[in-house]
């Protein structure tokens, strides 16, 4: 069943650490599951979403789109991550929208199961606090990046922190104009910049991969420590 691959995955999660099988039981039965296909809306910008979203599988980004249409993707998901504690610990407004990349299954647990373990269980709401902090520390980082570093360096970073084996897969939904608006820029710039990295010996890339052929070059070129 379903709720029993839930049931398994909110054992392992940090925040829910400490609470009973019975307790896990409750929150996994209180679940709804929706399936969403690509370019499918999660959830939008300015609406009030009060469910914690579990993405089983799946990808997703998170944007913000201007009045002229542009879009700054501010975050990508991946399968196995939490996300909306705005809606849940706040009633806010989404500060952003949500699309699903490719076929994405996620789990809505409801606000009113998740208050009955936190009034129950405090220390679990100060585990939600600081997933919700690391997040926006993240963003706050990005947010420095975005004014502070070059289009370059952007790049560079991003492909330090999510190359697996010094090999950037590139999706479908990983395509010049994705990558190009959560960099903050356009696919032209960033053309530019995997032209002058790859001609530099630094990287190669095909349509399937970007990959990394000196890792301290790309570290001293963007100036990041330890790269």
């Amino acid at each position: 069943m379903q709720t029993d691959i839930l049931l398994k995955r909110l054992q392992t999660f940090e925040f829910l650490r400490g609470l009973d099988n019975n307790t896990l039981t409750g929150l996994a039965k209180s679940a709804r599951w929706k399936v969403f296909p690509p370019n499918a809306i999660v959830f939008w910008e300015g609406n009030i979403e009060t469910d914690l979203y579990y993405l089983q599988y799946g990808s997703l980004k998170v944007l913000k789109t201007s009045p002229d249409g542009r879009e700054q993707v501010l975050r990508f998901i991946s399968a196995g991550e939490i996300f909306n504690e705005v809606g849940v610990l706040a009633k806010r407004a989404n500060p952003a929208t949500a699309v699903a990349l490719e076929e994405s299954g996620i789990w809505l647990i409801p606000r009113e199961a998740l208050e009955k373990i936190v009034l129950a269980h405090p220390y679990t709401a100060l585990q939600i606090i600081q997933n919700m902090a690391d997040k926006i520390i993240e963003l706050v980082t990005f947010a420095s990046d975005l004014s502070l570093k070059t289009v370059e360096a952007r790049f560079i970073k991003l492909l330090l922190e999510q190359a697996e084996g010094g090999v950037l897969t590139r999706r479908r939904w990983t395509n010049q104009t994705e990558l190009a608006a959560h960099l903050g820029t356009v696919p032209d710039v960033l053309s530019r910049v995997l032209r002058e990295l790859t001609k530099a010996g630094l990287i190669e890339m095909d349509k399937q991969q970007i990959r990394i052929l000196n890792r301290a070059g790309l570290a001293e070129r963007a100036m990041i420590e330890g790269g």
